[in-house]
Parts: C-alpha cells; structure tokens; sequence
C-alpha cells in the first residue's frame, strides 16, 4: 500500500509542476515575478501544501525558479539555446561531457556531502523507483534531483552552473531530449541499479568508486545512444528503400503505361 501510495504523489507533484511551467511559459508569470504563496497556490491547483512544495522543489531544480529564504520564489529566465541552430550540439557531445565532468564532481562530492545531502540523494533515489514502477520511464525529474544533489554536494558554484546547463541543454533542445528518452526506455531496472551504486558508493565515503560508477552509468548512456542511432539510420534506410521501390515498381509502371 505505500508503494502505491508513493506513485499517486510522485504523479500528483509532478502534475502540479507541469501546471506551473504552463503558467511560467505563458508569461502569467514572467521573469523576476514572485509566484504566490504555498496557500494560494494549494487552492489553485487542489492539493496540498506539501505537494505544491514538492513542485516548486522540481522547479527549482529545473533551474526555472529560485527559493529565496525569507522572501518567496521567483521565476529565473527559462533557457535559451546559445546558439540559433539546435544541432549545434549532439547528443554525443552532451552524454560525453557529462562523462567528464560528472564523473570527477561525484569523486569530489563524496568528501564533502552531508548526511542530510545523503538523505536527499535517497530520496531522490526512490521517487526514480517509483516513477519507473508507475510506467514513467521517460520522466527526469527525480532523476535530475538525484545529480543535482551531488552537483550542490561539491560546494563548487561553477561546477554547479555547469552541470545545471547541461540538463538544461538536454531538456531544451529536442533531439538530445529525445534522444535521452530512448535511452531511458531501454532498461528502467538498469538506470536504478546504476543510481543505487553511486549512492553506495558516496554512503561508504569512497571516492574512487563513486567517480566509476558514476562513469560507468553515463558509458551505458552512450552504449544506447549508439544502438538508438543506429536503429533509427536503419530504419531511415528502409523507408527510403521501400519508398524507391513502389516508386520504380512494375506494378506502378504498368498501371501507368495503361492509362
């Protein structure tokens, strides 16, 4: 009963949070606004305080609202590509430098992660479980939480910015986003073993194996990447293939010919 419970708030939040980028990206709420509170915002959507909070929470690791301590939440920028052309990145290029950068900021985490972050990291950890028994395969919510913890955990600010702009280039940018959904498609039970060896590793304090696992779950993004690639040139291939051929048909030429 707790686990289905666990799945009707992992989807009410995450519900919740898509109403609240509708309004932000219909401009109800520009940048530099301040959403209204917790209160008005319960009665709006019909749920609890939690689970609005819960919402802002993904928000803000989407990197479209800021908490400010005392003040409220505001609403950031939301991202713009840096360049006009949204191939100038590939799907490649973003998982490969994730492998790099990742991998040394998850090394570094683990000397200077809290308890608190740990728990945090759990957390995260088990709403991937749940959104992947509740059929959610594709969403990125708790699994962007879950790197953002350890980004935050280094206690780096450029770090930091530079892990947030790459999620928001692989969510912003339809090919890479498209592509990471594959990717996520192929082994739910996979991602979550993987996850789970990171936060082990860190819980254990152990560097070394924190940076591998880390490693090694961005290597089987790019192994999939590779076989989605490649399936999808093969199945391009055969359209093309099957289009020449009722083109150039005998059938299509005879019909033609007796007209």
């Amino acid at each position: 009963m707790a686990v289905n419970g666990s799945k009707r708030a992992v989807r009410t939040y995450q519900k919740v949070a898509q109403k609240m980028l509708a309004s932000l990206d219909s401009g109800e709420f520009p940048a530099g606004a301040r959403l209204p509170p917790e209160r008005e915002l319960s009665e709006r959507f019909g749920v609890s305080r939690p689970t609005v909070r819960e919402a802002i929470i993904a928000l803000e690791v989407m990197g479209r609202v800021e908490v400010r301590t005392g003040s409220g939440v505001y609403v950031l920028k939301n991202f713009k590509a840096a360049s006009d052309n949204p191939r100038e990145y590939s799907p490649f290029e973003i998982t490969e430098a994730r492998v790099l950068i990742e991998s040394e900021a998850a090394a570094l985490a683990t000397s200077t992660i809290s308890e608190e972050q740990l728990d945090e990291l759990t957390a995260a950890l088990d709403e991937m479980i749940a959104e992947n028994e509740a059929g959610d395969l594709t969403s990125e919510v708790a699994d962007r939480k879950f790197h953002a913890v350890i980004a935050n955990s280094t206690q780096n600010r450029p770090l930091i910015n530079i892990i947030q702009h790459l999620w928001d280039i692989q969510e912003n940018l339809p090919d890479i986003k498209m592509a990471h959904q594959s990717v996520c498609k192929t082994d739910g039970k996979k991602r979550i073993e993987e996850h789970r060896a990171i936060l082990k590793a860190m819980r254990k304090r152990d560097t070394q194996a924190a940076r591998i696992t880390m490693r090694n779950h961005f290597l089987r993004s790019l192994d999939a990447l590779h076989a989605t690639t490649e399936k999808r040139a093969v199945e391009e291939i055969q359209k093309q293939l099957t289009e020449r051929r009722e083109r150039f048909s005998l059938n299509r030429i005879q019909y033609t010919a007796d007209q």
